[in-house]
Protein backbone atom coordinates (compact mmCIF):
# COMPACT_ATOMS: atom_id res chain seq x y z
CA UNK A 1 0.00 0.00 0.00
CA UNK A 2 1.23 3.51 -0.84
CA UNK A 3 0.02 7.00 0.09
CA UNK A 4 -1.49 7.37 -3.35
CA UNK A 5 -4.19 4.92 -2.24
CA UNK A 6 -5.64 7.54 0.14
CA UNK A 7 -6.61 9.86 -2.75
CA UNK A 8 -5.29 12.89 -0.89
CA UNK A 9 -5.65 16.31 -2.50
CA UNK A 10 -2.78 16.77 -5.00
CA UNK A 11 -1.23 19.58 -2.91
CA UNK A 12 -1.30 17.41 0.21
CA UNK A 13 0.02 14.38 -1.67
CA UNK A 14 2.86 16.55 -3.00
CA UNK A 15 3.73 17.58 0.55
CA UNK A 16 3.80 13.95 1.69
CA UNK A 17 5.99 12.99 -1.25
CA UNK A 18 8.31 15.91 -0.61
CA UNK A 19 8.71 14.76 3.00
CA UNK A 20 9.76 11.32 1.76
CA UNK A 21 6.49 9.52 2.58
CA UNK A 22 6.01 6.51 0.32
CA UNK A 23 4.59 3.64 2.34
CA UNK A 24 2.30 4.46 5.28
CA UNK A 25 3.09 3.08 8.72
CA UNK A 26 0.50 0.74 10.29
CA UNK A 27 -1.12 3.52 12.35
CA UNK A 28 -1.32 5.72 9.25
CA UNK A 29 -2.76 2.94 7.09
CA UNK A 30 -5.49 2.21 9.63
CA UNK A 31 -6.28 5.70 10.90
CA UNK A 32 -6.22 7.91 7.80
CA UNK A 33 -9.29 6.35 6.05
CA UNK A 34 -11.74 6.80 8.99
CA UNK A 35 -10.38 10.29 9.71
CA UNK A 36 -10.95 11.25 6.07
CA UNK A 37 -14.49 9.87 6.37
CA UNK A 38 -15.15 12.34 9.19
CA UNK A 39 -15.40 9.76 11.97
CA UNK A 40 -14.15 10.24 15.52
CA UNK A 41 -11.03 8.16 16.04
CA UNK A 42 -9.09 6.79 18.99
CA UNK A 43 -5.64 5.90 17.73
CA UNK A 44 -3.10 3.96 19.77
CA UNK A 45 0.41 3.17 18.64
CA UNK A 46 3.95 3.15 19.92
CA UNK A 47 5.95 6.33 19.98
CA UNK A 48 7.76 7.00 16.73
CA UNK A 49 5.26 5.21 14.50
CA UNK A 50 3.91 8.25 12.65
CA UNK A 51 0.87 9.31 14.67
CA UNK A 52 1.29 12.97 13.75
CA UNK A 53 0.99 12.38 10.00
CA UNK A 54 -1.98 10.09 10.67
CA UNK A 55 -4.07 13.11 11.65
CA UNK A 56 -2.16 15.93 9.91
CA UNK A 57 -2.61 14.62 6.37
CA UNK A 58 -6.41 14.12 6.59
CA UNK A 59 -6.80 17.54 8.24
CA UNK A 60 -4.80 19.24 5.50
CA UNK A 61 -6.90 17.37 2.92
CA UNK A 62 -10.09 18.66 4.56
CA UNK A 63 -8.84 22.25 4.69
CA UNK A 64 -8.32 22.38 0.92
CA UNK A 65 -12.07 22.93 0.70
CA UNK A 66 -14.13 25.56 2.48
CA UNK A 67 -13.43 29.10 3.67
CA UNK A 68 -10.03 30.08 4.97
CA UNK A 69 -8.94 32.74 7.44
CA UNK A 70 -10.46 31.32 10.63
CA UNK A 71 -9.56 28.51 13.01
CA UNK A 72 -10.87 25.24 11.58
CA UNK A 73 -8.58 22.69 13.28
CA UNK A 74 -7.42 22.70 16.90
CA UNK A 75 -4.70 20.36 18.11
CA UNK A 76 -4.09 20.25 21.87
CA UNK A 77 -0.80 18.84 23.18
CA UNK A 78 0.64 18.58 26.70
CA UNK A 79 4.01 20.30 26.13
CA UNK A 80 5.60 23.10 24.17
CA UNK A 81 8.06 20.73 22.51
CA UNK A 82 5.32 18.47 21.19
CA UNK A 83 3.32 21.48 20.02
CA UNK A 84 6.32 22.72 18.04
CA UNK A 85 6.88 19.28 16.54
CA UNK A 86 3.26 19.06 15.36
CA UNK A 87 3.40 22.62 14.01
CA UNK A 88 6.53 21.78 12.03
CA UNK A 89 4.87 18.66 10.61
CA UNK A 90 1.90 20.71 9.36
CA UNK A 91 4.33 23.18 7.81
CA UNK A 92 6.22 20.49 5.92
CA UNK A 93 3.24 18.41 4.81
CA UNK A 94 1.05 21.41 3.97
CA UNK A 95 3.68 23.55 2.28
CA UNK A 96 1.75 23.68 -1.00
CA UNK A 97 -1.75 23.96 0.46
CA UNK A 98 -1.66 27.53 1.74
CA UNK A 99 -3.02 26.47 5.13
CA UNK A 100 -1.47 28.40 8.01
CA UNK A 101 -0.78 27.19 11.53
CA UNK A 102 0.33 28.82 14.76
CA UNK A 103 1.58 27.45 18.08
CA UNK A 104 0.01 28.68 21.30
CA UNK A 105 1.79 27.91 24.58
CA UNK A 106 3.04 29.62 27.71
CA UNK A 107 6.53 30.64 28.70
CA UNK A 108 6.78 33.12 25.81
CA UNK A 109 5.29 36.53 25.03
CA UNK A 110 1.59 36.25 24.22
CA UNK A 111 1.49 39.27 21.88
CA UNK A 112 3.09 37.62 18.80
CA UNK A 113 0.55 34.80 19.17
CA UNK A 114 -2.27 37.35 19.27
CA UNK A 115 -0.98 39.02 16.10
CA UNK A 116 -0.79 35.72 14.23
CA UNK A 117 -4.29 34.77 15.34
CA UNK A 118 -5.59 38.15 14.15
CA UNK A 119 -3.95 37.68 10.75
CA UNK A 120 -6.07 34.58 10.18
CA UNK A 121 -4.92 31.00 10.62
CA UNK A 122 -6.66 27.70 9.94
CA UNK A 123 -4.70 25.46 12.34
CA UNK A 124 -3.90 26.11 16.00
CA UNK A 125 -1.56 23.82 17.92
CA UNK A 126 -1.90 24.66 21.59
CA UNK A 127 -1.12 23.72 25.16
CA UNK A 128 -4.17 23.89 27.46
CA UNK A 129 -3.07 26.68 29.82
CA UNK A 130 -2.16 29.34 27.26
CA UNK A 131 -5.15 28.39 25.10
CA UNK A 132 -7.42 29.17 28.03
CA UNK A 133 -5.61 32.50 28.44
CA UNK A 134 -6.49 33.41 24.85
CA UNK A 135 -10.07 32.26 25.35
CA UNK A 136 -10.34 34.38 28.49
CA UNK A 137 -8.93 37.45 26.72
CA UNK A 138 -11.13 36.94 23.67
CA UNK A 139 -8.11 36.74 21.34
CA UNK A 140 -9.12 33.44 19.75
CA UNK A 141 -12.40 32.35 18.14
CA UNK A 142 -13.06 28.60 18.30
CA UNK A 143 -16.69 28.76 17.22
CA UNK A 144 -15.93 27.39 13.75
CA UNK A 145 -13.56 24.57 14.70
CA UNK A 146 -14.31 21.48 12.61
CA UNK A 147 -11.68 19.09 13.95
CA UNK A 148 -10.31 18.70 17.48
CA UNK A 149 -7.22 16.57 18.10
CA UNK A 150 -6.02 15.58 21.57
CA UNK A 151 -2.49 14.30 21.09
CA UNK A 152 -0.73 12.30 23.82
CA UNK A 153 -4.16 12.18 25.42
CA UNK A 154 -3.13 9.84 28.24
CA UNK A 155 -0.43 12.24 29.37
CA UNK A 156 -2.78 15.22 29.35
CA UNK A 157 -5.20 13.31 31.53
CA UNK A 158 -2.42 12.04 33.82
CA UNK A 159 -0.90 15.51 34.14
CA UNK A 160 -4.14 16.90 35.47
CA UNK A 161 -5.23 18.71 32.31
CA UNK A 162 -8.68 17.09 32.24
CA UNK A 163 -10.46 20.08 33.88
CA UNK A 164 -8.76 22.40 31.37
CA UNK A 165 -9.77 20.14 28.48
CA UNK A 166 -13.39 20.17 29.64
CA UNK A 167 -13.32 23.98 29.87
CA UNK A 168 -11.93 24.18 26.33
CA UNK A 169 -14.63 21.81 25.04
CA UNK A 170 -17.32 24.28 26.17
CA UNK A 171 -16.00 26.79 23.64
CA UNK A 172 -16.08 24.38 20.69
CA UNK A 173 -19.01 23.52 18.44
CA UNK A 174 -20.83 20.39 19.60
CA UNK A 175 -20.84 19.13 16.01
CA UNK A 176 -17.21 18.45 15.26
CA UNK A 177 -14.80 15.62 14.59
CA UNK A 178 -12.71 14.57 17.60
CA UNK A 179 -9.51 12.52 17.41
CA UNK A 180 -7.43 11.09 20.24
CA UNK A 181 -3.93 9.87 19.52
CA UNK A 182 -1.68 8.43 22.17
CA UNK A 183 1.16 6.01 22.78
CA UNK A 184 -0.67 4.40 25.70
CA UNK A 185 -4.29 4.25 26.82
CA UNK A 186 -4.94 2.50 30.16
CA UNK A 187 -8.44 1.19 30.73
CA UNK A 188 -9.53 4.06 33.00
CA UNK A 189 -8.29 6.64 30.51
CA UNK A 190 -10.07 4.77 27.71
CA UNK A 191 -13.36 5.04 29.63
CA UNK A 192 -12.74 8.72 30.16
CA UNK A 193 -12.11 9.24 26.46
CA UNK A 194 -15.50 7.73 25.65
CA UNK A 195 -17.11 10.82 27.20
CA UNK A 196 -15.86 13.08 24.42
CA UNK A 197 -15.88 10.71 21.43
CA UNK A 198 -18.97 9.78 19.42
CA UNK A 199 -18.98 6.20 18.18
CA UNK A 200 -15.23 6.30 17.55
CA UNK A 201 -13.25 4.05 15.30
CA UNK A 202 -10.59 2.49 17.50
CA UNK A 203 -7.25 1.96 15.79
CA UNK A 204 -4.63 0.06 17.75
CA UNK A 205 -1.32 -1.07 16.35
CA UNK A 206 0.11 -3.83 18.52
CA UNK A 207 -0.67 -3.86 22.24
CA UNK A 208 1.20 -0.63 23.05
CA UNK A 209 4.22 -2.72 23.97
CA UNK A 210 7.73 -1.34 23.53
CA UNK A 211 9.50 -1.85 20.21
CA UNK A 212 10.93 -5.33 19.78
CA UNK A 213 14.20 -3.75 18.66
CA UNK A 214 14.88 -2.53 22.22
CA UNK A 215 16.82 -4.63 24.73
CA UNK A 216 16.14 -4.06 28.44
CA UNK A 217 18.37 -4.28 31.51
CA UNK A 218 17.97 -3.42 35.17
CA UNK A 219 20.95 -2.25 37.23
CA UNK A 220 20.23 -2.65 40.97
CA UNK A 221 22.14 -0.03 42.96
CA UNK A 222 21.89 2.02 46.14
CA UNK A 223 20.36 5.47 45.68
CA UNK A 224 23.57 7.31 46.61
CA UNK A 225 25.57 5.32 44.03
CA UNK A 226 23.32 6.01 41.05
CA UNK A 227 25.42 8.82 39.62
CA UNK A 228 28.77 6.98 39.93
CA UNK A 229 27.20 3.91 38.30
CA UNK A 230 25.71 6.04 35.53
CA UNK A 231 29.12 7.55 34.81
CA UNK A 232 30.65 4.05 34.77
CA UNK A 233 28.03 2.82 32.29
CA UNK A 234 28.52 5.84 30.02
CA UNK A 235 32.30 5.47 30.15
CA UNK A 236 32.25 1.84 29.02
CA UNK A 237 29.26 1.85 26.65
CA UNK A 238 29.41 2.66 22.96
CA UNK A 239 26.65 5.24 22.53
CA UNK A 240 25.36 7.62 19.89
CA UNK A 241 22.74 9.79 21.58
CA UNK A 242 21.59 9.10 25.13
CA UNK A 243 18.30 10.23 26.69
CA UNK A 244 18.26 10.07 30.50
CA UNK A 245 15.04 10.37 32.50
CA UNK A 246 14.78 11.73 36.04
CA UNK A 247 11.77 12.12 38.29
CA UNK A 248 12.12 15.83 39.09
CA UNK A 249 13.12 19.06 37.36
CA UNK A 250 15.76 19.82 39.98
CA UNK A 251 17.38 16.43 39.58
CA UNK A 252 17.44 16.79 35.78
CA UNK A 253 19.22 20.11 36.11
CA UNK A 254 21.77 18.87 38.66
CA UNK A 255 22.48 15.64 36.78
CA UNK A 256 23.02 17.57 33.56
CA UNK A 257 25.53 19.80 35.34
CA UNK A 258 27.35 16.78 36.81
CA UNK A 259 27.62 15.15 33.39
CA UNK A 260 29.03 18.37 31.94
CA UNK A 261 31.64 18.50 34.72
CA UNK A 262 32.54 14.89 33.88
CA UNK A 263 33.39 15.98 30.35
CA UNK A 264 30.23 14.97 28.46
CA UNK A 265 28.38 17.18 25.99
CA UNK A 266 25.17 17.21 27.99
CA UNK A 267 22.12 19.40 28.44
CA UNK A 268 18.99 19.22 30.56
CA UNK A 269 15.40 19.72 29.47
CA UNK A 270 13.01 20.67 32.23
CA UNK A 271 10.12 23.00 32.89
CA UNK A 272 12.08 25.77 34.60
CA UNK A 273 13.98 26.65 31.41
CA UNK A 274 12.91 29.51 29.18
CA UNK A 275 11.50 28.49 25.82
CA UNK A 276 14.63 29.67 24.03
CA UNK A 277 16.88 27.51 26.23
CA UNK A 278 14.55 24.52 25.91
CA UNK A 279 14.60 24.84 22.14
CA UNK A 280 18.38 25.22 22.13
CA UNK A 281 18.74 22.01 24.16
CA UNK A 282 16.43 20.12 21.79
CA UNK A 283 18.12 21.46 18.66
CA UNK A 284 21.55 20.64 20.07
CA UNK A 285 20.46 17.09 20.86
CA UNK A 286 19.04 16.64 17.36
CA UNK A 287 22.11 17.93 15.54
CA UNK A 288 24.61 16.13 17.77
CA UNK A 289 25.97 19.16 19.62
CA UNK A 290 24.79 17.43 22.80
CA UNK A 291 25.37 13.70 23.11
CA UNK A 292 23.31 13.39 26.28
CA UNK A 293 19.97 14.96 27.15
CA UNK A 294 18.60 14.70 30.70
CA UNK A 295 14.85 15.24 30.90
CA UNK A 296 11.71 14.73 32.92
CA UNK A 297 8.77 12.78 31.50
CA UNK A 298 6.75 15.93 30.87
CA UNK A 299 9.58 17.85 29.20
CA UNK A 300 10.47 14.86 27.00
CA UNK A 301 7.08 14.87 25.27
CA UNK A 302 7.71 15.89 21.69
CA UNK A 303 11.32 14.73 21.48
CA UNK A 304 11.59 13.21 18.02
CA UNK A 305 15.19 12.11 17.50
CA UNK A 306 15.55 8.96 15.43
CA UNK A 307 19.17 8.18 16.30
CA UNK A 308 18.78 7.76 20.09
CA UNK A 309 20.82 4.66 20.89
CA UNK A 310 20.19 4.46 24.64
CA UNK A 311 17.45 5.42 27.04
CA UNK A 312 18.51 5.38 30.69
CA UNK A 313 16.00 5.60 33.50
CA UNK A 314 17.96 7.29 36.28
CA UNK A 315 14.70 7.10 38.23
CA UNK A 316 12.20 4.35 37.48
CA UNK A 317 8.88 5.75 36.17
CA UNK A 318 5.69 5.66 38.20
CA UNK A 319 3.70 3.49 35.78
CA UNK A 320 4.32 0.71 33.29
CA UNK A 321 2.79 2.90 30.58
CA UNK A 322 5.36 5.63 31.28
CA UNK A 323 8.12 3.01 31.02
CA UNK A 324 6.85 1.95 27.59
CA UNK A 325 6.70 5.55 26.43
CA UNK A 326 10.19 6.35 27.73
CA UNK A 327 11.96 3.45 26.07
CA UNK A 328 9.95 4.00 22.89
CA UNK A 329 12.35 6.88 22.28
CA UNK A 330 14.99 4.36 21.19
CA UNK A 331 14.79 1.46 18.75
CA UNK A 332 12.84 3.56 16.25
CA UNK A 333 12.46 2.88 12.56
CA UNK A 334 13.78 -0.70 12.89
CA UNK A 335 16.96 0.51 14.59
CA UNK A 336 18.22 -1.34 17.64
CA UNK A 337 18.36 0.38 21.01
CA UNK A 338 19.11 -0.24 24.67
CA UNK A 339 17.08 0.68 27.74
CA UNK A 340 18.89 0.72 31.10
CA UNK A 341 17.04 1.30 34.37
CA UNK A 342 18.77 2.02 37.67
CA UNK A 343 16.68 0.45 40.44
CA UNK A 344 16.82 0.56 44.23
CA UNK A 345 15.24 -1.71 46.80
CA UNK A 346 12.26 0.65 46.95
CA UNK A 347 11.49 0.02 43.27
CA UNK A 348 10.63 -3.68 43.66
CA UNK A 349 6.87 -3.27 43.29
CA UNK A 350 7.20 -1.05 40.21
CA UNK A 351 9.67 -3.48 38.62
CA UNK A 352 7.15 -6.31 39.01
CA UNK A 353 4.39 -4.13 37.56
CA UNK A 354 6.50 -3.35 34.49
CA UNK A 355 7.42 -7.01 34.03
CA UNK A 356 3.76 -8.03 34.18
CA UNK A 357 2.90 -5.40 31.58
CA UNK A 358 5.69 -6.62 29.31
CA UNK A 359 4.99 -10.27 30.08
CA UNK A 360 8.72 -10.77 30.51
CA UNK A 361 11.37 -10.88 33.21
CA UNK A 362 13.90 -8.10 32.78
CA UNK A 363 17.55 -9.06 33.16
CA UNK A 364 19.38 -7.82 36.27
CA UNK A 365 22.98 -6.81 35.68
CA UNK A 366 25.89 -5.54 37.75
CA UNK A 367 29.04 -3.90 36.43
CA UNK A 368 32.33 -5.69 37.00
CA UNK A 369 34.82 -3.56 38.91
CA UNK A 370 32.24 -1.11 40.29
CA UNK A 371 32.34 -0.75 44.08
CA UNK A 372 28.80 -1.28 45.33
CA UNK A 373 29.93 -1.25 48.99
CA UNK A 374 30.65 2.47 49.31
CA UNK A 375 28.60 3.63 52.32
CA UNK A 376 26.00 6.33 52.01
CA UNK A 377 27.10 9.80 53.16
CA UNK A 378 25.76 11.04 56.47
CA UNK A 379 23.89 13.71 54.55
CA UNK A 380 22.61 13.48 51.00
CA UNK A 381 24.22 16.50 49.38
CA UNK A 382 24.25 15.28 45.77
CA UNK A 383 20.91 16.77 44.86
CA UNK A 384 20.49 19.08 47.84
CA UNK A 385 19.08 22.46 46.92
CA UNK A 386 21.30 25.45 47.71
CA UNK A 387 20.25 27.09 50.99
CA UNK A 388 18.06 30.14 50.67
CA UNK A 389 19.47 33.40 51.97
CA UNK A 390 17.63 34.49 55.13
CA UNK A 391 15.49 37.58 54.73
CA UNK A 392 16.46 40.46 57.04
CA UNK A 393 14.01 40.66 59.91
CA UNK A 394 11.97 43.79 60.35
CA UNK A 395 10.73 45.00 63.69
CA UNK A 396 7.37 46.76 63.74
CA UNK A 397 7.61 50.48 64.19
CA UNK A 398 7.55 51.32 67.86
CA UNK A 399 8.23 47.74 68.96
CA UNK A 400 9.90 47.61 72.36
CA UNK A 401 11.89 44.93 74.02
CA UNK A 402 9.67 42.69 76.09
CA UNK A 403 6.51 43.41 74.12
CA UNK A 404 4.57 40.41 72.77
CA UNK A 405 6.04 39.20 69.50
CA UNK A 406 9.35 41.03 70.00
CA UNK A 407 11.19 38.14 71.61
CA UNK A 408 11.63 34.45 70.95
CA UNK A 409 12.08 33.74 74.64
CA UNK A 410 9.70 31.24 76.20
CA UNK A 411 8.33 31.46 79.72
CA UNK A 412 11.06 30.42 82.10
CA UNK A 413 13.78 32.11 80.07
CA UNK A 414 14.39 29.38 77.43
CA UNK A 415 14.62 30.42 73.78
CA UNK A 416 12.27 28.61 71.42
CA UNK A 417 13.77 26.42 68.74
CA UNK A 418 12.34 25.37 65.41
CA UNK A 419 11.29 21.76 65.54
CA UNK A 420 14.17 19.65 64.30
CA UNK A 421 13.79 17.33 61.34
CA UNK A 422 14.66 13.72 61.96
CA UNK A 423 17.92 12.76 60.30
CA UNK A 424 17.25 10.75 57.20
CA UNK A 425 19.81 8.12 56.25
CA UNK A 426 20.09 7.35 52.53
CA UNK A 427 18.59 3.96 51.82
CA UNK A 428 21.02 1.17 50.98
CA UNK A 429 19.71 -0.90 48.10
CA UNK A 430 21.29 -4.25 47.32
CA UNK A 431 21.72 -6.25 44.14
CA UNK A 432 18.64 -8.30 44.94
CA UNK A 433 16.50 -5.14 44.74
CA UNK A 434 13.77 -6.85 42.77
CA UNK A 435 14.13 -10.29 44.38
CA UNK A 436 15.86 -11.66 41.32
CA UNK A 437 19.54 -12.67 41.21
CA UNK A 438 21.81 -10.29 39.34
CA UNK A 439 24.28 -11.35 36.72
CA UNK A 440 27.66 -9.71 36.83
CA UNK A 441 28.84 -8.51 33.46
CA UNK A 442 31.80 -6.66 32.12
CA UNK A 443 30.77 -3.32 30.66
CA UNK A 444 30.87 -3.29 26.88
CA UNK A 445 33.98 -1.75 25.40
CA UNK A 446 33.73 1.56 23.65
CA UNK A 447 34.37 1.36 19.95
CA UNK A 448 37.59 2.94 18.87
Amino acid sequence: MEFSAFNLHPDVAAGAKGAGYVTPTPIQAQAIPPVMEGRDVMGLAQTGTGKTAAFALPILHRLTEGKQGHVRALIVAPTRELAEQIHEAFGVLGRQTGSRSVTVYGGVNINPQIQKLKSGVEIVVACPGRLLDHIGQGTIDLSQVEVLVLDEADQMFDMGFLPDIRRILKHLPSRRQTLLFSATMPADIRRLAQDILHRPATVQVGNTAPPVTVSHALYPVAQHLKTPLLLELLHHTDTESVLIFTRTKHRAKRLGEQLEKAGYKAASLQGNLSQNRRQAALDGFRDGSFQILVATDIAARGIDVSQISHVINYDIPDTAEAYVHRIGRTGRAARTGDAFTLVTGEDTVMVRTIERALNATLERLTVTGFDYTVPAPSKDSEFARPPRQPMPSRKPAGAKKGMPGSSATQPGGSRSKAPGRPHQQAAQATAHAAHTPSRQVKPPRRSQ
